[in-house]
C-alpha cells in the first residue's frame, strides 16, 4: 500500500481530561485488562529474546539456551500463571501466536476450556515488518485460532507491538475489532482505518514482565510493587473521573517462574480484593465501551 496513513492521522488526539465520565456497571472503577502471552520459538531462527548471551554476542542458531528458556515457560510456568488464575476466577486474555495450538495443543486446549479470550499475537514470533506477506499472515493467523478458541478472535496484538503502516488497514480488512498495538490511553480510544473505525484497548508496555524484568533487570518485587502502584492510582482517580482501564501483561517463561510467581499472585490478591475491581477480556471491554460512548 502507498497511501497508508501514519499513527497521528488515523487517531485523533483527546487529553484524558476531555474524554466522557464513563460507568462501568454496578459501581466497579477499574477493568483489569490482563492479557497472558503465549508463543512458540521457532529453534531454526534467531529467537525472539535473549537471556543469556552467547560467548563474544554471537547471535547462534540454533540458540539452545534461550529456546529452552522459553520452553520452560510453557511446560511449567504456564501451568503456574493458570493457576494463579483460576484461583481468582479469572478468565484472561490469551495473546497467542497461530502456530502454538498444533505446537502446544495441551496448552491450547486449557486455555479453551477455562473461556479465556483467544487475541490473535500474529502467526510466528517475529516482527511484523519481516512478514512477507502481511496479508495472508493475518488471515491465516485468525482462521487457525477461530478454530483452536472456539469464538471468532475479534482483538490483535503483534509480537512485540511491531506494525508497519498498513497494519491497521490490514487488520480491519480482515475483521479485527480492536488492537492492543496503540497504548495511547487508560481507555479505548478509536482509529481510523479504510474499512472503518477500529478500537486501540489499552495493554502495557511498562505493566509488562519483558521490559520490567528482562530488559529493565528489577528485582522480582517490581511486579508487584509497580501493579499495585498503577492499580491504586487509577482506582483512586476513577471515584472522579470515571472508569479507567489497567492492562497488564505476562509471559510464562518470566512470571511463571518459581522466583517470581509469588509477586504476581500477590498482586493478584491485592486487586481482587478491592470491591471496584473488575477483571475483563478485551472483548468484553470492547462490547462495553461502544455501549457507554453510543
Amino acid at each position: 500500500m502507498t497511501d497508508a496513513q501514519k499513527p497521528f492521522q488515523r487517531l485523533d488526539y483527546q487529553a484524558s481530561i476531555d474524554r466522557p465520565n464513563l460507568k462501568l456497571p454496578d459501581g466497579k472503577r477499574v477493568a483489569v485488562f490482563l492479557v497472558v502471552n503465549i508463543e512458540r520459538w521457532d529453534i531454526d531462527r534467531t529467537m525472539p529474546r535473549q537471556v543469556l548471551s552467547a560467548p563474544q554476542g554471537a547471535a547462534v542458531v540454533p540458540d539452545v539456551p534461550n529456546w529452552a528458556w522459553h520452553e520452560y515457560g510453557m511446560r511449567v510456568g504456564f501451568w503456574r500463571l493458570k493457576a494463579a488464575l483460576d484461583l481468582h476466577g479469572i478468565a484472561p486474555t490469551l495473546a497467542i501466536n497461530g502456530v502454538v495450538p498444533s505446537a502446544y495443543p495441551q496448552v491450547t486446549k486449557a486455555c479453551r476450556d477455562a473461556g479465556w479470550e483467544f487475541m490473535v499475537h500474529g502467526y510466528h514470533q517475529m516482527a511484523t515488518h519481516l512478514v512477507d506477506d502481511q496479508r495472508a499472515m493475518i488471515r491465516d493467523a485468525i482462521a487457525t485460532l477461530r478454530e483452536a478458541g472456539g469464538h471468532e478472535p475479534v482483538g490483535w496484538l503483534a509480537p512485540g507491538l511491531t506494525e508497519t503502516l498498513d497494519t491497521p488497514d490490514l487488520l480491519a480488512e480482515a475483521g479485527i475489532q480492536y488492537c492492543a498495538d496503540w497504548v495511547v490511553d487508560d481507555l479505548p480510544a478509536t482509529i481510523r482505518t479504510k474499512h472503518g473505525p477500529m478500537l486501540t484497548m489499552p495493554y502495557s508496555v511498562e505493566l509488562n514482565d519483558i521490559p520490567m524484568m528482562m530488559i529493565q533487570h528489577h528485582r522480582a518485587e517490581e511486579l508487584f510493587d509497580r501493579t499495585v502502584a498503577q492499580f491504586e492510582r487509577l482506582y483512586e482517580e476513577a471515584a472522579v473521573q470515571g472508569a479507567k482501564v489497567m492492562g497488564l501483561a505476562v509471559h510464562p517463561y518470566i512470571s511463571g517462574v518459581p522466583h517470581r510467581i509469588g509477586w504476581f499472585e500477590r498482586a493478584l490478591t491485592h486487586m481482587a480484593s478491592r470491591p471496584g475491581t473488575l477483571f475483563w477480556q478485551g472483548r468484553q471491554i470492547m462490547d462495553w465501551y461502544r455501549k457507554a460512548i453510543a
